[in-house]
């Protein structure tokens, strides 16, 4: 028995020992140049597949070959997707889900180049480059890890890699060569990936698609690591590969045994799935790049084009038509990825998994095999199996509420991955299975038109969820996540419905594959599928329709008419050149063809030019303004609202005189703005009081509020005012619910509302606005404006008009995307989009940032009419001017305490410096 022990503790420490070296690659891209390489993989496998060729076919010498593959390709594999794919996007400043395209696409590349290179067929002849003696791979791992740990605690390099990571920029300002950096990580990296390729391939069969999924399902090992520490890396990994390998021994007999056999098979599997959904922290920044997901308009008569071609198969025969009936069913399940990625804005790489998933339990529910069912013809089978699938988009829509960017990747990739491991590849589940046709649908041609009314439902659902309320609400939970929140939008239950849509249109898409393909094939839907089908989308436009059905039919077409392998180069090729293209390949293709036409146009000679002026006055401007329409720009000691008539925009006479400071607190025109009218149509309800009592809250060690007491009495404006670190921000947020103190308790009115989320308090009548802007770029100004009507307290259907008209936005500005206008402009929207949820308490963040002087002035009379009207309002603001003018009363924080309070003209000439 002992004997039995060592040796499956050396086959353990030999599969760990190549986990520990992908682990140690993962960990020093990451650190060197901030990217989670999912491309490691299929390095990996490139590098297996090159020795093979060196030795194999041409019959090099095995140390010849793999000089020239350790040490001379796989750096330079390295060093050229730093330069060409990933540095671009180091510069540009882009997030970590952008990278996460580049490498997805890198990913799809190599491997669609390798099936085209050596083909889809497996091969069992690789060349053994060291002895499967565990303690050879072992000795090589912890040098390599103990030399990398050296260089980067202790060696100049090591410290200028740490300071290339946390800050680039800063970095380069520094005198560090950011660039030497991150291609030496990148080299040391690919060299390792190299290392486990050619160790793993004697004993895996070698294969573009198997070998990468491979060392990607052991990417725990540092995951488990937080991408940090090589030695915690290397540990889990030999830790996993031994238990894996002892697991071998145990032999249970019932339901246990085929489920213990996939786990004992699949540890760095399960590794996988524990480790993700326990550690959200590995890259928390947005989902994906706005290029990604914003909306790509559709040119004229694009969709007449496409009812033709996806009608002309109704003319074909033979192997054509049969190749064709997998579009449309690939088109749906691409839908799926239009509606999670591109509406939602969430990263999904598991959708190959629910696809798989509805044509599984299609074809058990009309076997007559799903347990507790009976059987069922193929239609019905069909309609149940997307209804039983649907509420499984929880397994990734759940960790999705509090994840982001490379942590969600992670979260979904392994549920694809496990869901393959588990499901697909068990026998017990899938053997003997066979999917036919419905009835009266067993023809190609009959079944394409089955399919065609599918897709045409499919799209109309997909249509649904981007109008009305829902699709703002999804667009605002897309463009700007924290924006969203605030303004009411329930991000948790969207993100929920997001998934469990996707899920039950990949069902419907997988299941319709399954039909038309009369078989449920478990490589139809490899979590390698899954990577190809989220790099064609997003390419190809994530929120466009018509790109998903043109992805369908180029993955489908290309394919069948070629090599297999075209089609995930030709996307690879496009995703990993997503850091050239900022603004995506359509916006490139778009603007180049502009320039071309710009070219042929005729230009004006200065003569020209300056008759032309004579003859027609250039048009006034749209956008910019002077001051906020329907807001007269007058001296500090009056104030005037005005509207603007309908006629000519010009602004009407001005009102009466501003009710002085006893009214805007409760006298008898507290509800009127200057202008005789009211900013609120309605008289409205007292406003409570936004009380906070003890406030205290910490970042770690470092105390932010100590003990902070504070009132925002309605019909008043308060101001907060004080140096940076003094405690501001960290109070503001308190109160608007994006932060809860550690103790204190924050009252509206009678109401704890201590931890309430941001949406909750919107629905009660408090409304902020961002230091930084948050305006939803891919909406116009109105929807922007709309989405907080929406969202906020019931109001009257004239909210958005009236907001909008304060603040000048009323005009041909309203029907454009907030995306092309100006800072000062998206400040009014933001204002705007906080008024029109009706608020009782606004929470106003540096209100006059990016406005110039004429819009500070018109903004603050608005802002003096909302209080007359019985408005709460708060202020955090570093203009002490602006201060003076607008607030009742100022509070002075220092250190996390409020040091004075009282009227400005006190506690401004007094306290502040």
């Amino acid at each position: 028995m002992s004997s039995l022990t060592y040796d499956l503790a050396l086959a353990g420490l030999s599969v760990g020992s190549a986990a520990a070296l992908t682990g140690i690659g993962l960990i020093v891209t990451y650190r060197a140049t901030g990217v989670l390489n999912f491309a490691h993989g299929a390095i990996a496998m490139v590098c297996a597949y090159v020795l093979r060729q060196c030795v194999v076919e041409w019959g090099w010498p095995l140390w010849l070959a793999a000089t020239a593959t350790l040490v001379v390709l796989a750096p330079a594999i390295g060093v050229t997707l730093e330069r060409f794919v990933f540095r671009p996007l180091a510069v540009r400043g882009s997030d970590p889900a952008q990278t996460l395209v580049a490498s997805i696409g890198v990913f799809v590349l190599l491997v669609g180049g390798a099936a085209l290179l050596w083909g889809q067929g497996a091969r069992d002849d690789a060349p053994e480059l060291v002895s499967a003696d565990p303690w050879g791979q072992l000795a090589v791992v912890l040098v390599l890890a103990a030399g990398v740990g050296a260089v980067i605690r202790w060696t100049r390099f090591g410290r200028e890699l740490r300071a290339v990571v946390d800050d680039r920029q800063l970095a380069v300002l520094g005198g560090i060569d950011a660039d030497r950096v991150a291609a030496a990580g990148w080299a040391f990296g690919s060299f390792t990936a190299g290392l486990t390729g050619v160790l793993l391939a004697p004993y895996v069969r070698l294969d573009p698609y198997g070998l990468p999924l491979l060392v990607m399902e052991v990417v725990a090992v540092a995951v488990a690591a937080r991408m940090r520490s090589l030695p915690v890396a290397v540990l889990v990994a030999l830790g996993i590969g031994v238990a894996q390998s002892q697991l071998t021994r145990l032999h249970p007999s019932g339901w246990g045994g085929p489920l213990l056999q996939a786990a004992d098979a699949n540890l760095f599997v399960v590794a996988l799935l524990v480790t993700s959904l326990a550690m959200p922290r590995v890259g928390t920044r947005d989902a994906l790049p706005a290029a990604a997901t914003a909306r790509v308009p559709t040119p004229p008569g694009a969709w007449i084009v496409a009812v033709v071609l996806f009608l002309l198969p109704l003319g074909f025969a033979g192997s054509d038509l049969h190749t064709s009936v997998q579009v449309p069913a690939l088109g749906v399940v691409l839908l799926s990825l239009v509606v999670v990625t591109g509406r939602g804005g969430q990263i999904s790489l598991g959708q190959a998994a629910y696809a798989g998933l509805g044509a599984l339990f299609t074809a058990l529910l009309s076997a007559g095999r799903f347990p507790g069912l009976p059987r069922l013809p193929e239609l019905a089978a069909l309609t149940v199996a997307v209804a039983l699938v649907a509420p499984l988009g929880l397994l990734t829509g759940w960790p999705a509420i509090s994840r982001r960017g490379l942590a969600l990747a992670l979260a979904t990739f392994a549920v694809g991955v496990g869901v393959s491991r588990f499901v697909f590849a068990q026998p017990y589940a899938t053997s003997g299975l066979s999917l036919d046709r419905p009835a009266g649908f067993d023809g190609d041609r009959a079944y394409y038109v089955l399919e065609l009314v599918l897709l045409a439902a499919a799209l109309l659902a997909t249509h649904a969820l981007r109008r009305g309320r829902t699709g703002r609400a999804l667009a605002a939970m897309r463009d700007d996540e924290s924006g969203a929140s605030a303004t009411g939008v329930q991000v948790p239950s969207l993100k929920l419905l997001a998934f469990v849509s996707g899920a039950a249109l990949a069902a419907l898409g997988g299941g319709m594959l399954g039909m038309g393909v009369r078989a449920f094939d478990p490589a139809a839907y490899d979590p390698v599928r899954g990577l190809l089908w989220f790099a064609a989308v997003v390419v190809l436009g994530a929120d466009s329709t018509l790109g998903a059905l043109a992805a369908a039919a180029l993955l489908v077409g290309l394919d069948a008419g070629t090599r297999g392998g075209v089609a995930a180069a030709l996307i690879g090729v496009l995703a990993a050149l997503v850091g050239r293209f900022p603004t995506g390949p359509h916006e490139a293709l778009r603007t180049a063809t502009s320039r071309l036409r710009g070219r042929r146009t005729a230009t004006l000679t200065a003569l020209g030019e300056r008759a032309r002026k004579r003859i027609r006055p250039p048009e006034p401007s749209s956008i910019r303004r002077p001051a906020l329409a329907g807001v007269t720009a007058a001296p500090r000691d009056s104030s005037a609202v005005s509207r603007r008539t309908a006629a000519d925009g010009a602004p009407a006479p001005p009102g009466p005189p501003a009710p002085d400071h006893e009214s805007r607190t409760g006298g008898a025109g507290g509800n009127t703005n200057p202008a005789g009218g009211r900013v609120h149509p309605h008289a409205p309800a007292p406003a409570p009081t936004l009380k906070a009592r003890s406030l205290h809250a910490r970042y770690g060690r470092f105390t932010a509020l100590d003990g902070v007491d504070i009132d925002v009495p309605p019909g008043r404006i308060t101001a907060v005012v004080g140096p940076n670190g003094a405690g501001k921000s960290t109070l503001f947020h308190c109160l608007a619910g994006t932060l809860h103190p550690t103790h204190g308790r924050v009252h509206l009115g009678d109401r704890d509302i201590t931890r309430l989320p941001p949406p909750t308090r919107t629905r009660l009548g408090i409304a902020r606005t961002f230091q930084q802007l948050s305006v939803f770029p891919s909406l116009t100004v109105a929807e922007n404006v709309r989405v907080g009507a929406e969202q906020g307290r019931p109001t009257d259907p004239e909210a958005v008009e009236r907001a909008l008209r304060l603040f000048g936005l009323d005009g041909p500005a309203r029907s454009l995307p907030a995306a092309a206008l100006p800072t000062g402009t998206l400040r009014r929207v933001e204002l705007a989009r906080a008024l029109a949820c009706n608020p009782r308490v606004l929470l106003l963040d540096e209100p006059a940032a990016g406005l110039d002087g004429t819009e500070v002035a018109a903004m603050t009379r608005v802002l003096k009419a909302l209080a007359a009207d019985g408005t709460a309002l708060l202020v955090v603001e570093h203009d002490l001017d602006l201060v003076a003018d607008l607030a009742d009363v100022v509070h002075v924080m220092t250190a996390g305490h409020i040091v004075a309070s009282g009227p400005p003209d006190h506690v401004l000439d007094e306290v502040v410096p």
